[in-house]
């Protein structure tokens, strides 16, 4: 199973006590009592400059206040890592079976991402996050 395949599943398996491998447009509920801020932590306790990306990014927030979710109003830049909608999208839905308009598949999808490009996707918010010592700017070579 490939690494993100591994991350996701792990990622059910915590959040929901079962794992189902295949590709679903169902959103993986996360506990009530767990916050976004708690979520990325422990998903990305591998990856803290993923963790500091989402803090710069969304302010751990995946929902704007309304109950809408977390909408960059100058792009298409959707939740807690900002992924751009307009780009990625179609491609998480159809290629990985992720819906980033979820917590669940926005972290994934930005784990996948990280796991292909390193932070580059993030630069626009580098000042903010790139001062943590976290740094992986180069993509990863496959």
């Amino acid at each position: 199973m490939p690494v993100l395949g591994l991350a996701l599943a792990f990622s059910a398996l915590v959040t929901t006590g079962s794992v189902d491998t295949t590709p679903s447009t169902q959103s993986v509920t996360m506990p009530a009592s767990q916050s976004v801020e708690e979520y990325v932590r422990e998903y990305f306790q591998d990856a803290p400059v993923m963790i500091d990306i989402a803090r710069c990014e969304s302010r751990f927030r995946q929902l704007a206040a309304d109950g809408s979710v977390l909408k960059n109003p100058h792009s298409t830049a959707m939740g807690a890592f900002q992924i751009m909608a307009s780009i990625h999208a179609d491609s998480a839905k159809k290629n990985l079976g992720l819906n980033i308009y979820t917590l669940q598949g926005n972290a994934a999808y930005a784990r996948y991402l990280y796991e292909n490009q390193g932070t580059v996707p993030w630069n626009s918010s580098k000042a903010c996050w790139g001062k943590s010592g976290h740094l992986v700017a180069v993509a990863k070579a496959k």
